[in-house]
Parts: C-alpha cells; structure tokens; sequence
C-alpha cells in the first residue's frame, strides 16, 4: 500500500527549520534529509506536492522546488513522470555522479559511487607500491605456464605462496610451516572463514574492542554473532590512557598519546571471565581506528585470559608493517600457539592485490578449508603467485611508503591544529588515521554535510556498537598533503555550518538515539 505524507505532518517534524544561517531551500533540503537518514520519514514514502508544502509552510513554491531538486540530486528523493516524490537512500552515490554519458564514475570506494571532485576521507589504503607490484606480476606471468596443466583449484592456496608467509612468521619468532596457512581473498574474507568455523550459530559472542574496524563489526553481525564490546582506555594529553573522559587541558596542543598501554586489560579479563565469548577479535598491531599498539606485557595477559576462558583469540595484523615510529613488538601468536593471526598485502602493497592469509593451527587450517569451500573454492593463481614475490621481498616498498605515511601523520597532526583547534587528535604510533575527539558529538551531522562541502566521511559510530562514538571521527593521511589540506579546511566548513544551524544541531541529538549513522563504504 503506498504511504504518503501530509503536508501538516511534515510541517510537524520539520521544527524550526528556517533559521536563516543558510539558503532557505538548502535549510529546507538539509532538515528533509536528517529526517530520511534517522528514520522519521520512512522509505517509499510520498512527500506532499511542491505547491501543498509551500502554502502550509508559508514560503514560496520556488523555494521548495528547489530543496525537492537539490534533494533528488543527492539522491534523497525520487520520482516519475507526474507523480510525487517518494523519499529514498543513495544506493549508489547522487544522481549527478555521472559523467557526460550518464554512466557513474567511481571514485574507487568499495562499493559506492562517489562523485567527481569528492574528497574519499571513509577510504583510508594506499595507491598500490607501483613498480614493485608491477615486477612482481610480470615475474608472475613467467611462472604460470608450469601450473596450467593442473585443475587450479587449491583451497588452502598455491604453495609457494604458503611457504613465503609462513618464512615471515619463523623470522618475527613465530615458528610456522606452509601448513599452518590458508591464503584467502583478502583479510576480510579471512575474517569471514574465521567466523564461519568458529561462530557459526546464531547468537554466539563474539568480543571487540571498542572502537573497532566497522567492516569487522559487519562480519561479525552478519554472521549472527553478538559483539561483546570492551571499551578502549581515553587517550589523555599528557601521554597516559584513561578510563574516563579525556578533555582539552589548557596548555597542550590538543595532540593525544598514550603511553601507558592502550588496552584496559583489566576491562578485557573480566569480560572473557564473564561473558565467555566463543571468540575475541582484536587489532593489536596499529589499531583501526586509533593507531595505538599493544605492548607485549599487555598481549601476553590477552593470550593468557583468552586461554582460561576458553575463547580463540583471532589477532587481525594486517597493519602490522605500517609502524611509523619504529616501535618493537612480537606478533600475538609468539605467546600461544592456539592464536589465530590475519594477515593481507592490502594495506603495505595495494588493496587491488586481494591476498590474505590466516596462520593457525593444522587441525584448525584443515577445518577452515572446508568451510572455505562453501564460500569459494580457492583464490587467483596469478595474484597469489605475484603475491609470493611481494611477500619474500615485503620491506623493499616499505621505507618509501613510511616516511610518505610520517609527513602525512604530521601534516595532518599541524593541519587540525591550526584549523580544528576545538579538535583533539589522538597521535598515532602506525596505520593509515588519525582518531579524533570532537568538541560536540557532531560526527553524523558532519558525515551528512560533508558532499556539500566536496568531502565523504565515515561518522564515528560506524566504529562502534549501538551508536557510539558521536563524539569522534576517523581521519585518515593517505591523502597528499594538498589535499589534506582541503580536506581539513572543507571539514571547518561543515563545523561553521553546523554551529550556525541550531536545528542541524537539534537533528543530530535526535540521530544519538537510532541504531546507525549514513551508510557509507568504509576500507
């Protein structure tokens, strides 16, 4: 049955919209949409004729053909010939993303069109290493002649490919044969298999930190597995973590550190102790989103908790080569053979190469198999066989890639100083990001004007469970330094825009309550 909206109702919830602070169609465009985004204003639903909503609103037609249009291009509203426009969610960016032959250009986000001209700050990887990728792929050609006369299907992945992973783990201190690893599409996927065997009912807890990478939550939810969710320590200006609330304390920079362990390990055994989850995902190594690095002393107690209450500790690595400052640390399955690590090339080389791996047990390797097989039946000899060269030679692009990764780190650092001072950006110790604490929980609202101002952003409950994270917001550095630049200057916008708009700030507390902020891919 078709839904429709009067004109009184949507007088209603519109509240006090005309404020003044910008256009009033824009003003008028910009309350429509929270209302679709939070929830108030159903899907498929018909809004009230131009002509109806301008004579209830008091404002002239022009001023609402103009929000309906500007809405319709960003992808809010649709309609046919002669009928009412219904309300809608980009599924695959605004309408203007096309170019001159309609098609949409992609802006190379993971599943969403982005248009022309935006600023990708939900998208945090590196363009790939080019010449060493190149190389490794051209040496790959030379060598699958010798493999084409077999089927090419191998579950488990080529062995060439397993030997040189599991070389780099003998070397970190980890002793590891080829048959403690499975190659996989990606660290995703990884993630995916992992789940599959060892959460596979419904219902079955799975612990997080908290903050935690968004496409892991995804994994871990759509696996029908509830997230158990352990809150990280507050970086603190002075270089400590802290349980509470860290604030701006007159006198610093408004940078954040902690150097005093960026886990609650005390938070984390009790959880195990308690909950007993079946399974614990962690990012120990240059954590998404903060950057922070578990110290030894604080992955031994993890390993050694996770044991007593019986939950397989799967470690996610694929940071783990991005370490920025050159600080030391083992890799979580030296202090337990029953750790299950994720590793991937996407971040270090290229996310185009989509190669993973999980190092595990044999009996649990032959168990992920099988249950890989139901979701594929092996991964691309070429890519793995390129992947072989990448892996044996894995520091050659690194240094290049690093100091690139530090000048970007430190520009964006001076950057949100100078134009965000209300900002508190966590320092990271590795990664690709910065985790920033905002003087407002605003991260949704800026999430939804950030298109106008020529940037995309993921808003920071998209890093959390049951919508949290209001207060923050994921910047990554992977950009050059100009256009870091314009991004953190388009970002000032939004907030001047925001401060200017009292009812942009009444919609953003109603957002606090609902399950989810704008979707939007994230990598």
């Amino acid at each position: 049955m078709s839904v429709s909206l009067t004109p009184g109702s949507l007088t209603r919830l519109l509240g006090e919209w005309n404020v003044g602070a910008a256009p009033a169609y824009r003003e008028l465009a910009d309350v429509v949409r929270l209302l679709i985004l939070d929830g108030r204003v159903a899907l498929d639903v018909a809004l009230p004729s131009e002509r109806s909503l301008a004579a209830t609103l008091g404002i002239s037609r022009t001023t609402v053909t103009a929000a309906y249009a500007l809405l319709r291009d960003q992808g809010f509203l649709s309609s046919g010939q002669g009928s009412r426009s219904r309300s809608c969610i980009p599924s695959q960016g605004p309408a203007h993303a096309g170019g001159p032959d309609g098609a949409l250009r992609l802006s190379g986000a993971p599943g969403l069109a982005v248009p022309d001209g935006i600023l990708d700050l939900a998208y945090a990887p590196l363009p790939a290493s080019g010449e060493v990728v190149h190389r490794a792929f051209a040496a790959a050609l030379t060598e699958l002649p010798a493999l084409l006369p077999g089927f090419g299907y191998d579950a488990l992945g080529v062995g060439r490919l397993r030997e040189a992973i599991a070389a780099q783990y003998t070397a970190a201190g980890v002793p590891t044969t080829a048959g403690q690893i499975l190659v996989t599409s990606g660290a995703q996927h990884a993630l995916n298999i992992v789940l599959r065997t060892l959460a596979g009912r419904s219902g079955t807890k799975v612990l997080v930190e908290h903050p935690s990478y968004p496409n892991a939550l995804d994994a871990i939810r759509a696996a029908g597995c509830r997230p158990v969710p352990v809150a990280m320590p507050v970086a603190a200006p002075n270089g400590t973590a802290q349980r509470g609330t860290a604030r701006n304390a007159g006198g610093h920079d408004g940078t954040l550190h902690t150097s005093a362990g960026g886990w609650d390990l005390d938070a984390m055994e009790s959880a195990l102790l308690q909950q007993r989850p079946a399974m614990a995902y962690v990012v120990p190594d240059f954590h998404n989103p903060t950057g922070r690095l578990m110290p030894d002393s604080q992955r031994r107690r993890l390993v050694k908790a996770a044991a007593a209450s019986g939950t397989v500790l799967v470690a996610d690595e694929t940071l783990r080569e991005l370490n920025l400052d050159g600080a030391g640390s083992a890799p979580m399955a030296a202090f337990s053979a029953a750790v299950v690590s994720l590793g991937s090339l996407s971040k270090s080389h290229w996310a185009g190469l989509r190669t993973g791996w999980i190092r595990a047990s044999e009996p649990l390797i032959q168990r992920f198999a099988a249950a890989r097989t139901t979701l594929d039946l092996g991964g691309p000899v070429v890519e793995q066989l390129a992947a072989a060269h990448l892996v044996n030679a894995i520091a050659e692009p690194l240094p290049a890639r690093l100091a690139a990764l530090r000048e970007n780190r430190d520009t964006l650092l001076d950057l949100v100083r100078e134009h965000l001072p209300g900002w508190e950006p966590e320092r990271p110790d590795g990664g690709l990001s910065l985790w920033c604490r905002l003087p407002a929980p605003i991260s949704t609202a800026l999430a939804v004007v950030a298109p106008d101002v020529g940037i995309r952003l993921a808003a920071g409950p998209r890093f959390g469970v049951g919508g949290a994270f209001e207060q923050y917001l994921r910047l990554p550095f992977t950009l050059p330094p100009e256009q870091l630049k314009t991004a953190v200057l388009a970002l000032r916008a939004a907030q001047d825009r925001l401060e200017a708009s009292p009812q942009l700030r009444r919609e953003l507390a109603g957002r606090r309550d609902l399950t989810g902020p704008p979707a939007v891919a994230i990598a």
